[in-house]
């Protein structure tokens, strides 16, 4: 495989709205469309050519050495068409290859059906937000959109840490300074306390991984800053506890007093296929930090009230899954099973639907858009 083949490959993902790439041996080229792999009608991929493929995303690094390891991650940018944080690994000697599609632009919460809620959040001085989430759910991207949020309205300096750098932006009213592990420096930890430094008003870290992080981050709100990061864990309730697990026992404590004070907004993440089945919507539950959730985290007996207070502050605009699902169903946005399978507590769910009254569905669902493109079965285009 050369460059030119390479590079519409993935122009084809671009173009077609696909969130992931996928190039492995003994397979065809797969792309995800809202959730679901599809095959290329291209060729069943040799050794051969996911090694050209390999060669070819690393070639700019300068590094002699640059094929010996078993996985590595980076970003690749095709210039001026769009960027892709790349995944690659071995697996039986040979080498697989996941390129996540990153949008050349970064979108508004309106664009990504957020709730307004989030451009609040954005707009606090000093805490802790975490955006939570399974793999592919959307994180990066609206944490993307929320930082950008701060770029358009607020003088202020921002920096973010990251493995890669996969959205790139571009100074508006603040100043943005981008750093990725791996090149620009050696650890999540060792840049956080050096941007504690670079007289930040806000710090975005690309991920919460383990406890040296979590800790340094917690400094950093502690001493008046506004941070942002992510974690991938399904559900509020569930991110104090993993956040809590980071630590050891005897700490434990001591870190859930911390959060109770710092943590200021948690934003979980559902991506659900839309009622016409040609897109994808996100069902969102946000917890805003008020005295009586304080109490909660502090107190790992009383953590699981958490969901239940989130669902009586509608009025601070904080909402559960469960409760935005009936939201998107009244709004005609997803069906009922697709609401139900998404639902925290299905039974819960199931009775409130039928309180609520019948959702008729609605016969406008269109079919599954075929695979929209094709190359011919000797590789030519």
């Amino acid at each position: 495989m050369d460059r030119e083949k390479l590079y519409r490959l993935l122009r084809l993902g671009i173009e077609k709205g696909a969130s992931d790439i996928h190039f492995q041996v003994g397979y065809l080229p797969l792309y995800r469309f809202h959730g679901e792999l599809v095959e290329l009608r291209y060729k069943v991929l040799t050794p051969e050519d996911t090694q050209a493929i390999v060669e070819m995303l690393l070639d700019d690094s300068g590094d002699e050495d640059r094929m010996s390891f078993n996985e590595q991650d980076l970003a690749f940018e095709l210039p001026g068409e769009g960027r892709f944080r790349v995944n690659i690994s071995r697996q039986r000697r040979n080498y697989n290859v996941v390129l996540r599609v990153i949008p050349p632009q970064i979108k508004t919460f309106g664009d990504l059906n957020l709730p307004g809620v989030l451009s609040d959040i954005a707009q606090a001085r000093r805490g802790y937000v975490l955006v939570t989430g399974a793999t592919g759910m959307g994180k990066s991207t609206t944490l993307a959109t929320m930082i950008n949020e701060i770029n358009f309205t607020r003088k202020c300096k921002i920096v973010t840490i990251e493995d890669p750098i996969e959205f790139v932006f571009s100074h508006d009213k603040s100043i943005i300074t981008q750093r990725e592990i791996g090149t620009d420096t050696s650890s999540f930890p060792d840049a956080l306390r050096a941007a504690l430094r670079q007289d930040p008003d806000c710090i975005m870290v690309g991920e919460m991984r383990d406890l040296e992080t979590v800790d340094t981050s917690l400094k950093a709100a502690e001493t008046g800053h506004l941070v942002f990061s992510t974690i991938h864990t399904s559900d509020v309730a569930s991110t104090i506890s993993r956040l809590v697990s980071f630590f050891p026992t005897e700490e434990q404590m001591t870190v859930r007093a911390r959060l109770a004070d710092n943590l200021h907004a948690v934003v979980s993440l559902r991506l659900l296929v839309n009622k016409k089945q040609n897109g994808r919507v996100p069902a969102v539950e946000v917890m805003r930090s008020t005295r009586s959730i304080q109490e909660c985290i502090k107190d790992p007996a009383r953590t699981h009230e958490i969901t239940e207070f989130i669902s009586r502050g509608r009025g601070e605009k904080m909402q559960t899954f469960d409760q935005h699902l009936l939201d998107l169903l009244r709004a005609n946005k997803i069906s009922v099973d697709t609401a139900l399978n998404a639902a925290s507590n299905p039974t819960d769910f199931q009775t409130k639907l039928e309180m609520e009254g019948d959702f008729t569905e609605v016969a406008e669902v269109d079919k599954k858009p075929e695979v929209p493109f094709e190359i011919e079965p000797d590789g030519r285009f």
